[in-house]
Parts: structure tokens; C-alpha cells; sequence
């Protein structure tokens, strides 16, 4: 009986050694990969002093405001769209929680120059948690080599890249997105309605998280004949409780409807080259490694001649929906290529597997070979997505393009002053910079236009220069004491210096001010 339980306990602390050895490794491999992600995502980012695309000097101004007000701070800043103060709506709340992190200075007093760094650091942090949670994934299903794979990400598409190194929500939602599908390969069900619940919070694309659930579903009835409720019922279920336990309710409600529906609708309003579709060409250029994924993919499934298995099917499924959403809209370049490859990868391991055991038999140095001849074939491609996603970076406009002109505004027009701008995309750098003033339309112009056409248009008529001497409408309409114009609208500025309630009070090579008389 002694010998037995000495036996019994022995085995329980061998067990514990090798439970222990192997989450020390685990443990290492996610610090290691974590440092090569930060290593890549900071080698694209730091190719410019400046920020990826416009929305990020938004979002990493709402993150000051989070910072030093609150989680909810008041929002005067457009009152003529339906983000105005009594209907605001922030829906990417937990996003700006997380940038808050990194705000630690007022742009008016420094220039922009800590939250401008403080926005790339949280643009390189927060894809590199992504492709760690793909790498998870990955090895969750038992890819061999998953390490490896997940460093190829940094190949499948230089657009891709770039669109994950804007402070923008899209490299949070891949994270929650890839959190999802892991936690439903597992039949971790419950684990989705706390993650749909996070994913409201976190950003407005909380919808592709029952897209997944239900590729995942459907997945499931082909294979196994069965209904698996489970996977959409519980994330569903956290994303309405997301909606109704929320700070915004029911403005947030109210702003779905507002935002979503013109996207889908009939809405002639330009809204950004981002909802607009790639050119082919542009598209096999800008992610052709991620369409040679696709194809190798596929390839490998026949190679098997076995019946797909649910993971891969659920991949394969994934990647067509996006890559269906892709060609329709550019902005969802942000999950076709990594689902394209978390594809390639689970349609290959079975193969891997295979060859591996059989290597293992004849030849045991050759396994441990392998992943360094996978890095030795992803070399060149690794070098170009990274070196084309730097050039797409460094093609960025100047972080302080609009910095003297909104400073000079911020020190110049008294607090709560009505500001005209003539472009609804010049909001983000001048709420980044002044936050002081408040102004006629920003982030989207469908916010305007569905809180008043005939305003809307009246506006638009007027920045295009339609309008002859337009300062007593911008005045009396509008209620603007200023007018922010860049150089570029000509009709709108011959227009300006012929009327004599429009005087230039400020002028560099970005752009020019105007202040509004009374008579």
C-alpha cells in the first residue's frame, strides 16, 4: 500500500515538472514572438514621424479626453451631424480606453508631439497582441510550426500592414475576431458572450463576431449533422447585453441604425476611398502572397485526398466572406489576408504532420530543420511586405500639417467658437490639436447629411464655391465665427476674397483662416 502511493506520488510530480518545463516554454514562445511582432509593426511604423491615415489623430484625441475627463466626456464638437452633444456615441470606447494608456500630453501645448508617440506605440502594440492571438490559434489546433507561420503574416499583404499600424479599432477587432473563432474550434461556447459583450464596446464592426459564429455553425451542420445553438446563441446574447449595459444607451442604438444603414443604402455622399473598392490589379499587387495562400491552400486539400476537417472548413469559409467583402470595400483588407493564411496553414498541417513522422523515423535532424527552411522561403516575401508597407507609411501626410494653423485658432478664437471648415476630413487634426472650438462636420459626412439634407447641401454648396460672397451665410446659418479652408478649394477662396465679411487672419503652406465680420 505504501509502495503504491510512493509510486502514486512520484508520477504526480513528474507529471508537474513536465506541465511546469512546458509552460515555461509556451510562456517563452509567446514573449519571443511577441518582441519579433513589436520588432516588425515598429519597423513599419517609425518610417514616418507622422500617423497612418486621418481617423487615428481622432481616436488618439478622444483618448486624452478619456484620460483627463472620464470615461465619458461631454462631446460639443459637432453639433450639425448626429453626433451631436445630446446623441453622441462613442463606439469605440474600450479602443479609446486603451489609447488612453498612451495619452499623456495636451497637443495644443506640446505640438502633438506625446500623443503623436504615444499613438504609435499603441499602433504597434495592439496588432502584435493580434497576430499573437493567431499564433494561439494556431497552435491551439496543433499547426506545426505555428511560430512560423504567425511571422508570415508580415508577407500576406503590405496593405494589410498599413491598415494595422493606424490608431484605428480594426487590429483590436482581429484580435477579438481570432479570440472568437479559437474559443468556438475549442467548444469554449460561453466564453463568446463575454467576448461579444467586450466586442460592442470595443468597436461597431461587433456583427462579423456572429458572422464567424455562424461560418463556424454552419461548418459544423455540414460535417457532424448536428446544430450547434450554442455558438450563435451565447455571443449574440453578450452583444445584446453589450447594447442595452452601456454608458451611450440608447444613443448607441439610435447611431447604428444612423451609420450603418448609409453604407448600405443609397447614399450618393462620398464617404472616403476606404469604402470603395481596389482595382484588381491593385489588389494582386498590394496582397498577391495572401491570394497565393488561398490557392496553395486549396491545393493542399486535394494533396490530402481526406475529408475536410471543421477547423480548415471554418477558415476556408471565413476567407471567402471576406474575401467577398474585400472586393467590395477596401477597408476589409484587414481580415482577408490573415484569414486567407490561417487557411493555408490549418489546410497544410495535416500534411506537415504527416511528412514529419515519417522524417522523424528515416532522418531525426530534418524536422528540426524545417522551420528554418519555411523562414528561408518567407525571407523575400517578409522583406518586401515590410519594406512596401514602410513606403505606404512614409507616404503619410505630416503629423503637424494643420498643427500652426489649429494652434493659432486654439490661442486666437475664444472657447466654443463655431469654426467653418470647407472638408469634413480636416475635423480629425483640428479636434486633435483644439478642442476648444467646435465645428461644422467631421469623421464621416453622412453624420451631417442625416441629421439635415437641406443643411447638408447647403454646406457643401457653399465650400465648393457656389455660393457668392458666402460669409453672410456661413455667419448667419451657421453661426461660424471662423472659416478653416486648406489651399486646395480654389472656388471656394476666389469666393472669399471678393466678399468683404471674410477676412484672411492667417495663412501658411497648409491652409488659411478666416475670420467673419459682422458687417
Amino acid at each position: 500500500m505504501q509502495m503504491t502511493t510512493t509510486l502514486s506520488t512520484n508520477m504526480q510530480t513528474v507529471k508537474e515538472k513536465i506541465m511546469a518545463k512546458w509552460d515555461v516554454r509556451v510562456w517563452g514562445t509567446a514573449v519571443f514572438l511577441l518582441l519579433i511582432f513589436v520588432t516588425g509593426f515598429a519597423t513599419v511604423q517609425y518610417a514616418t514621424p507622422g500617423l497612418a491615415g486621418n481617423d487615428g489623430y481622432y481616436h488618439m484625441k478622444m483618448g486624452y479626453l478619456i484620460r483627463t475627463e472620464g470615461l465619458k466626456p461631454d462631446f460639443p464638437y459637432l453639433p450639425y451631424t448626429i453626433l451631436n452633444e445630446n446623441a453622441f456615441y462613442d463606439h469605440h470606447l474600450l479602443y479609446h480606453v486603451f489609447l488612453a494608456l498612451f495619452a499623456t500630453g495636451d497637443p495644443a501645448a506640446d505640438g502633438g508631439l506625446a500623443l503623436t508617440q504615444g499613438a504609435k506605440l499603441a499602433s504597434i502594440i495592439m496588432p502584435s497582441l493580434a497576430f499573437l492571438a493567431i499564433w494561439w490559434l494556431l497552435r491551439g489546433q496543433k499547426v506545426p510550426y505555428a511560430a512560423v507561420w504567425t511571422i508570415g503574416l508580415f508577407a500576406v499583404s503590405e496593405a494589410f500592414l498599413y491598415r494595422m499600424s493606424m490608431p484605428r479599432a480594426q487590429s483590436l477587432s482581429l484580435l477579438l475576431l481570432v479570440l472568437g473563432l479559437h474559443w468556438l474550434l475549442q467548444g469554449k461556447y460561453k466564453l463568446l458572450l463575454p467576448l461579444g459583450f467586450v466586442f460592442v464596446w470595443a468597436y461597431n464592426a461587433f456583427p462579423l463576431l456572429l458572422v464567424v459564429a455562424g461560418t463556424y455553425a454552419i461548418a459544423t451542420f455540414m460535417l457532424e449533422r448536428r446544430i450547434a445553438w450554442q455558438a450563435i446563441v451565447y455571443p449574440a446574447i453578450g452583444i445584446g447585453l453589450g447594447l442595452i449595459i452601456n454608458p451611450y444607451f440608447p444613443e448607441n442604438i439610435d447611431f447604428i441604425l444612423g451609420h450603418l444603414l448609409p453604407k448600405v443604402g443609397e447614399s450618393s455622399t462620398p464617404v472616403g476611398n476606404e469604402w470603395s473598392p481596389y482595382r484588381t490589379w491593385t489588389l494582386v499587387t498590394n496582397s498577391g502572397v495572401s491570394f497565393m495562400a488561398v490557392l496553395a491552400g486549396i491545393l493542399a486539400l486535394g494533396w490530402r485526398e481526406k475529408r475536410i476537417d471543421k477547423s480548415t472548413l471554418v477558415a476556408l469559409g471565413l476567407t471567402v466572406l471576406f474575401g467577398y467583402m474585400l472586393f467590395e470595400s477596401r477597408r476589409f483588407i484587414e481580415y482577408f489576408p490573415p484569414f486567407a493564411w490561417i487557411f493555408f496553414a490549418l489546410s497544410a498541417a495535416p500534411i506537415l504532420r504527416e511528412w514529419l513522422a515519417v522524417w522523424g523515423e528515416k532522418r531525426p535532424f530534418l524536422p528540426q530543420l524545417v522551420p528554418i527552411a519555411l523562414l528561408l522561403l518567407l525571407a523575400y516575401p517578409l522583406y518586401v511586405g515590410l519594406t512596401d508597407a514602410r513606403e505606404l507609411l512614409a507616404d503619410s501626410k505630416p503629423a503637424d500639417r494643420y498643427a500652426d494653423a489649429t494652434i493659432w485658432l486654439h490661442d486666437n478664437a475664444p472657447d466654443g467658437t463655431m469654426v467653418f471648415q470647407t472638408d469634413w476630413d480636416d475635423f480629425t487634426r483640428l479636434f486633435f490639436y483644439n478642442t476648444n472650438a467646435v465645428y461644422t462636420a467631421g469623421l464621416d459626412p453622412t453624420f451631417m447629411e442625416l441629421e439635415d439634407k437641406a443643411f447638408f447641401d447647403r454646406w457643401v454648396d457653399i465650400t465648393r464655391g457656389r455660393v457668392a460672397q458666402p460669409g453672410a451665410a456661413i455667419r448667419d446659418e451657421f453661426g461660424a465665427a471662423y472659416v478653416f479652408s486648406d489651399l486646395n478649394h480654389n472656388n471656394f477662396m476666389d469666393e472669399a476674397a471678393d466678399d468683404p465679411l471674410l477676412h484672411e487672419v492667417y495663412r501658411d503652406e497648409y491652409a488659411v483662416i478666416y475670420q467673419v465680420g459682422d458687417r
